[in-house]
């Protein structure tokens, strides 16, 4: 049996569920054909950032593992973007494109919030020394 940390639990849960609901979206946006998910997209992808901003708030991330967290992030959030414009003119042609294109932007809307407050909460912490 594997030894879980419960000081960390809720916002590692949420980070797990926020980047499954961001994919859902990203993938439900693009490929099911519902006006109402196009009418409220705006108030979803809000959903997405004050969910990214919670995760920002709630993930305990030690001294050493922020830098990872936010080097990943920030990988992330560049790859995500340029990903976004060169796949949704490279993969049009098979109908592809933009569903990718929807996913990153989801991931983008979780993904840039809660990678700017760990970097914040960083740098409060090394101006504390």
């Amino acid at each position: 049996m594997a030894i879980e940390a419960k000081e960390n639990s809720l916002g590692a849960k949420a980070f797990l569920a926020g980047v499954v609901l961001a994919i859902l979206i990203g993938l439900s946006t693009s490929l099911i054909p519902i006006p109402a998910l196009k009418k409220y997209s705006s108030a979803i992808y809000a959903i997405l950032v004050l969910l990214g901003l919670f995760i920002g708030f709630t993930i305990k991330v030690s001294q050493k593992d922020s830098q990872t967290f936010m080097i990943a992030g920030a990988i992330l959030v560049i790859v995500s973007k340029f990903g976004m414009d060169s796949v949704h003119g490279s993969l049009i042609g098979i109908g592809v494109g933009d569903t990718v294109a929807a996913v990153f932007g989801a991931l983008l809307a979780l993904f840039v919030p809660a990678t700017i407050i760990v970097a914040i909460k960083n740098l409060f912490g090394i101006a504390r020394v």
